[in-house]
C-alpha cells in the first residue's frame, strides 16, 4: 500500500510567514511590503491575513490581528492587558493633557506644520506640548519651512495606531467633536488659508 502524502496548503504556509513578519514588525506592515517580502501577490497575502485574523481575533487569542495605521500589526487582547502592564512591570501610560491634546488635533488637521503655526491657532507657546507629543511618539519631523527654517510636524503612524485609525481620512469632521468648534474652526481656516492649503 502506497502512503498517502499530506499536501500542504501554500495559503497556510504563507499566512503563517505573514504572522511571523507581523510579530517581528516595529510597525504595522501594509499589504504590499507583506506582498515583497513574501514575493507573492497581494491577493494572496490579502487571503493569509484573513486566516491569521481568523486565528487571532479578541475571544479566541491573547494577542489580535488588526488593521491600524494604514497596515496590519498584532496587539494585545483587552482580557491580557492587565497581565502584560505587569510583565513589563511599569505603569499604564497616563493621559494626555489638555494641552498637548489641543497641540494633536492641530498637527493631526493641518499636518505638516511648525510650533509657530500651532501657538497661533492656540493662542499660546506650543513648545513643550511638541515636546512631548515627539518623545512620545505621536508626531515627528516633516521638514522644515522655506521662509524662517521653522520644523514642521506631522502626525506618525503610532499616532494611528493609538487611535484605531487606519489612516489620516478617518478623522473626524470638527462638527462630529461637539462643543464650542466655532472658533478653534476659524483658526484653523485662517492658518490653512495662509498656507495656501
Amino acid at each position: 500500500m502506497e502512503r498517502l502524502r499530506l499536501v500542504e496548503n501554500p495559503v497556510d504556509r504563507l499566512a503563517r510567514s505573514v504572522e511571523a513578519l507581523l510579530v517581528i514588525a516595529s510597525k504595522p506592515l501594509t499589504v504590499g511590503e507583506l506582498a515583497a517580502v513574501t514575493e507573492e501577490d497581494e491577493e494572496r497575502v490579502e487571503t493569509a491575513l484573513g486566516l491569521v485574523a481568523g486565528r487571532f481575533r479578541e475571544g479566541r487569542s491573547g494577542i489580535v490581528l488588526e488593521h491600524v495605521a494604514g497596515g496590519y500589526a498584532f496587539r494585545a487582547a483587552r482580557e491580557a492587558a492587565d497581565a502584560c502592564a505587569r510583565l513589563v512591570e511599569r505603569p499604564v501610560q497616563r493621559g494626555l493633557t489638555q494641552a498637548a491634546l489641543e497641540t494633536l488635533a492641530v498637527v493631526a488637521y493641518l499636518g505638516p506644520v511648525s510650533r509657530p503655526e500651532i501657538a497661533r491657532i492656540r493662542g499660546v507657546a506650543a513648545d513643550s506640548a511638541v515636546a512631548g507629543l515627539v518623545e512620545r511618539g505621536l508626531v515627528s519631523e516633516a521638514g522644515r519651512e522655506r521662509e524662517g527654517g521653522a520644523v514642521r510636524y506631522e502626525a506618525t503612524p503610532l499616532f494611528e495606531r493609538v487611535f484605531g485609525l487606519t489612516d489620516r481620512s478617518e478623522l473626524p469632521e470638527l462638527d462630529e467633536l461637539g462643543g464650542d468648534v466655532e472658533e478653534l474652526r476659524s483658526r484653523l481656516e485662517d492658518v490653512a488659508a495662509r498656507r495656501g492649503a
